[in-house]
């Protein structure tokens, strides 16, 4: 039980980035969260009327080993009959779109979409792809995701979709972010079979295995592309928060605030701002930054490369409108940086989750994302954009875009301070270097959370049962 309880307080920890710790101390497990409310970046606005409204991650992804561990912990927590699956023949999974010169285009699909040119590329993607294989591998450690996509698919897929694609993921600019950390499938499928379309067919390398539960089968078997719950993806958090306090193993403390950390004879000693703590290890999600304002000087190598670990910003725009507004149906439409630096993207909500709608009278509701890594460039400092300068330039993005005249019946807006950790060229021999100092100092920390092994929410929950299982064993 106390295996399980440290577990789901390393998930806990890991749903998101924020300020938040895992204390193990005489097999009881302590929890310290920043803020008035768990589940950081998961965070859903459930209306009165019944409307919901995402703020971060709207669906989840079920592929692959860490797609599955997911879903078998949404099984665990009873939440099976609240899942919303959206297939791949759906049409939120089989149309998406990019917003080019002006133009909305949908993204190229099937046998028809690769062998004939599809605007606003200016050749078929079977040329690319065919000459692809043929591109020698690289014997670089690393290099940017635009580098590598140009060098080995052409640079026009690299400056429109791939582009587009990482302000989609990352909120980041292609040509910086590294392609090992940020594509390890790509890199690894270069790597091992000299190409990525012959990595795609054939495998690279050793595959993480986890057993399927009766969820992540049902989403194989029903070709799910990617799910939410019904009162919204805060619910998850919410599951896992009322599971640890009814184990009875776990305490969880909210508005608690890590001041400092020094070591002790039995491990750690832990000052929040209600009092000083023991811990024999700590699992920690801090933010990298965040992480290294509170560690000794004894962790000086450590603390300069969490500092290193930059972020982004991003303004998250709610808009409902009444009636059905959409020129198109699909997921949404990504813009790539030379269209437009300010703006990300276009999420058509409504769409993939129609079950968030209110449930009286036809409604559309829309998530504009703006910022990330050119966010100071077109908005300045994060604490001098207005919500209602950030309001206006989303409306004036649905407008232009989408052709939608009329004013949105309700908004929010958010603002996601230093939200998304960039890797950079090179991160992936900084997370070795930081763990490699943690093992050789012999210090019992555990670093998870979305600094270090990936930014989705199915990477930042695996990365604490990894945590977990370095440090208890196997999770079960």
């Amino acid at each position: 039980m106390t295996q399980l309880c440290v577990a789901l307080s390393a998930l806990l920890c890991g749903c998101s980035a924020c300020t938040r710790c895992s204390f193990i101390s005489k097999n009881c497990v302590i929890l310290l969260e920043a803020s008035s409310r768990f589940g950081g970046w998961l965070w859903s606005t459930r209306r009165s009327d019944g409307a919901v409204f995402e703020h971060g991650p709207r669906g989840i992804r079920p592929a692959g080993a860490v797609g599955s561990n997911t879903l078998n912990m949404v099984d665990d927590l009873g939440l099976g009959e609240e899942i919303l699956p959206v297939s791949y023949s759906h049409v939120a999974s089989r149309n998406r779109y990019l917003y080019v010169n002006g133009q909305l285009h949908k993204m190229p699909s099937g046998i028809s979409g690769i062998v004939r040119t599809v605007p606003p590329f200016s050749q078929p993607l079977l040329l690319s792809v065919a000459a692809e294989i043929l591109v020698n591998k690289t014997k670089n450690d690393d290099e940017s995701v635009h580098s590598f996509v140009s060098r080995r698919l052409g640079k026009e897929l690299a400056d429109i979709a791939v582009d587009s694609l990482c302000r989609g993921v990352f909120a980041g600019d292609c040509r910086k972010l590294s392609v090992r950390s940020c594509f390890p499938v790509l890199y690894n499928a270069e790597q091992h079979r000299g190409s990525i379309v012959l990595g795609m067919l054939l495998g690279s390398g050793e595959a993480q295995v986890i057993t399927r539960g009766p969820l992540a089968k049902r989403s194989k078997k029903e070709s799910w592309a990617q799910w939410s719950l019904k009162r919204g993806m805060q619910s998850f958090p919410e599951a896992i928060a009322e599971n640890l306090q009814q184990s009875g193993r776990v305490q969880l403390h909210k508005e608690a605030v890590v001041k400092q950390i020094d070591p002790s004879a039995s491990g750690w000693q832990v000052s929040a701002e209600d009092g000083v703590l023991s811990a024999d290890h700590i699992i920690s999600a801090l933010p990298a930054k965040a992480l290294s304002s509170v560690l000794p000087r004894s962790c000086q190598p450590l603390t300069q490369q969490l500092q290193d670990i930059s972020s982004v910003t991003v303004a998250v725009v709610n808009l409902e409108y009444d009636g059905s507004i959409l020129p198109v149906m699909g997921f949404g439409h990504l813009v790539p940086s030379s269209e437009d630096r300010g703006l990300l993207g276009v999420v058509y909500d409504s769409v993939p989750f129609p079950q968030h709608n209110r449930p009286d009278g036809q409604t559309t509701r829309l998530t504009v994302m703006m910022g990330g890594a050119w966010f100071e460039e077109e908005f300045g400092v994060p604490e001098a954009a207005t919500a209602e300068r950030l309001l206006s330039r989303a409306t004036e993005a649905v407008r232009c875009h989408l052709g939608v005249t009329a004013a949105p019946s309700w908004s929010r807006v958010i603002l996601h301070r230093d939200c998304i950790p960039q890797y950079y060229e090179g991160h992936f021999q900084r997370v070795e270097s930081m763990r490699g100092f943690i093992k050789n100092n012999n210090l019992a920390l555990s670093l998870t959370g979305s600094c270090y092994d990936g930014v989705s929410v199915n990477d930042v929950i695996f990365s604490g049962r990894t945590a977990v299982e370095e440090l208890l064993g196997t999770v079960v």
